[in-house]
């Protein structure tokens, strides 16, 4: 069983990742004691504020509001990629979820789809709120990114785990939809690769844009990862494009990624405009 890290430990764990990290009014000491269980700790959830502004931001998810008292989370990952802590023990950030998800969690393996809420995730996860207004729009600049890779990547190597125990709140429940903008299956693939360095050293990039996820692409995105894909598609003979290609994913995606799928003999079940993984790799799109 994991037990929660103390104040000291969580700082020094995220410090040795190479993460900025602001201590935030009485974080030590603020948290949700008294109204439930704080641990065993199984793993890290991802979420967006709906939000604008980091100094608001943070006062938000320190304070909490009427409803829900603060603190949100245990901290704050501002655009440029300063954390800003709030919490080092229980906080109102998971609230209820499902028990078939947590136990894939723990055991690291792929996870279900969430349908009940009949677990408390604020006693078993850590959670990390980013500034984004979780409209699909609002960029995730990438040292934003960078800082949610490295936070998750030092609990969980603290913890022993891989970046199966990292997950998104909307992962956790059917009732959420954050984080948006990114994808948590890329995001745990980076994670996965900064835990095969040590501590705070650099990460090489990978070649090729790894596989962003189907969610990604059925939540209509917009992104340079749409336009790098489809110049590759261009490039492969497979346009249905009578402009661009451009960021936002468009029906001219799909059916010019349908078209990759049948260069690739796919039945036509599998040829859907809606890209795989293993159709994603094959197509090798340069990374942006």
């Amino acid at each position: 069983m994991a037990t929660p890290m103390t104040p000291d430990r969580l700082l020094d764990v995220l410090r040795a990742e190479g993460v900025r990290v602001v201590e935030y009014g009485s974080w030590r000491t603020h948290d949700r004691a008294g109204h439930g269980a704080w641990g065993p700790i199984n793993g890290v959830v991802i979420h967006h504020t709906v939000s604008s502004g980091t100094e608001s931001s943070v006062e938000l998810c320190y304070d909490g509001y009427a409803e829900l008292p603060g603190p949100l989370c245990h901290g704050v990952i501002a655009k440029d990629g300063t954390v800003y802590l709030i919490s080092a023990g229980r906080a109102n950030h998971a609230g209820a979820g499902d028990a078939d998800v947590l136990a894939a969690v723990i055991a690291e393996r792929p996870l279900p789809e969430p349908t009940d809420m009949n677990t408390d995730g604020n006693a078993r996860f850590y959670g990390f709120e980013c500034v984004n207004l979780g409209n699909g729009a609002d960029p995730w600049p990438a040292e934003q990114l960078d800082a949610i890779e490295r936070v998750s990547a030092a609990i969980c190597r603290a913890y022993g785990w891989s970046a199966a125990s990292v997950i998104g709140h909307k992962e956790w429940t059917n009732q959420k939809s954050d984080p948006r903008g990114f994808s948590m299956t890329t995001m745990r693939e980076r994670i996965d690769r900064r835990l095969a360095t040590k501590p705070g050293k650099p990460v090489a990039a990978p070649e090729h844009e790894p596989f962003p996820g189907v969610e990604f692409f059925r939540s209509y995105p917009r992104s340079p990862i749409v336009t790098a894909m489809g110049r590759r598609l261009v490039e492969e003979g497979c346009s249905a494009y009578a402009s661009g290609p451009g960021p936002q994913w468009t029906p001219a995606d799909a059916q010019s990624f349908r078209l990759w799928q049948q260069k690739l003999g796919d039945a036509p079940r599998f040829c859907d405009g809606i890209p795989g993984r293993r159709q994603w790799d094959a197509l090798k799109v340069p990374k942006v």
